[in-house]
Formats: structure tokens, sequence, C-alpha cells
């Protein structure tokens, strides 16, 4: 009976570990590569690995007046951590600068983006939704260095929307 018992133990044991090693082990940058929506909708964005990380370029945007966009990287570098990506970079193109971003797989849909300012508890979450594969990809590209500081950024100058139309003003 002891020798059940320890057997019993030990197969017990050896699930238990396969099973957290299964949940502990890291997520290949392969599983992230897709076009996500991000978070507010108005521009999709490809990501890809690339040098040991995540890069992502815009490669949608939901308004054609914003077209210069285009092409302009979003997110880059990074290393993997358990099932995330840290220590990258993300480019708010509202504020032109970079943060230090996280990105976790949440579902086969989902991306969970993290920036933060130097420490985690200064941070912003993002999900990030897959996009369809229907997605008309805008046409123009544009290259920035990700290796320069943000005076090397372009300024996407996204608060100045087009005016509206006289038909198209709200009436209070």
């Amino acid at each position: 009976m002891t020798a059940f018992r320890s057997l019993k133990n030990a197969t017990f044991a050896s699930l238990t570990c396969a099973a957290f090693a299964a949940l502990m082990s890291p997520t290949p940058a392969e599983a992230f590569s897709g076009v996500y929506y991000d978070h507010s909708g108005r521009s999709a964005i490809k990501v890809t690995p690339c040098g040991g990380g995540l890069c992502g370029r815009i490669v949608w945007l939901k308004n054609a007046a914003h077209s210069k966009a285009c092409g302009t990287a979003i997110i880059g570098g990074g290393k993997r951590v358990g099932k995330s990506y840290d220590t990258g970079w993300i480019y708010n193109p509202e504020n032109g600068r970079k943060y230090n971003v996280e990105v976790t797989k949440i579902s086969a849909s989902q991306l969970k983006v993290m920036g933060y300012a130097g420490s985690k508890m200064l941070s912003k979450t993002m999900v990030w939704r897959r996009a369809p594969s229907n997605l008309k990809p805008c046409s123009r590209t544009r290259s920035i260095s990700v290796n320069k500081g943000n005076a090397d950024l372009i300024d996407l100058n996204w608060g100045a929307f087009p005016q509206l139309g006289e038909n198209e003003k709200k009436t209070n």
C-alpha cells in the first residue's frame, strides 16, 4: 500500500510540475503576430517578431486625413519575460513621446499593451483586438529610427482634424 501511495504522490507531483511548467513557459514572438486594432479603434498595428522582441507598425487608419501616419513604428524591442515581452518601447503619436511597454497575449484575439514611464506604477493599460483579415491596408510607408531620442520622432499631429462642412456641423 505504501508503494502505491508513493507512486500516486510522485505521479501527482509530476503532473503538477508539468502543468506549472506549461503555464510558465515563455510564449514565442510568433504567437503575438497579427494585425490588431489599437485601443481607440482609430488605427490597426501589424505586430511581428523582430530582433528577439516585437515590432509593430501602423497598417490601417480609420480616418484617411491621417494617412501620413501610415507605416509609423508604434512598438519595438523588448525581451521575452515569461508570457510577456517587456522593456520595449511604444510610441504615442498624440504627444510624440516614447514610453516603456509590456505586451502580453490575453487570448488568440487580444493583446494587453501596458505603456509605462520608467515604473509600472505610472502606466496605462490598453487592450488591442485582432483586426479582420480583409482589412484594407493603408499604402504609405514611413521609417523612423528606433535608436534615437524623441527629437527624431515624427509629429503626427493627431489632434488636428479636418474642419466639418456646413452640413456636418452640429447644431445646439
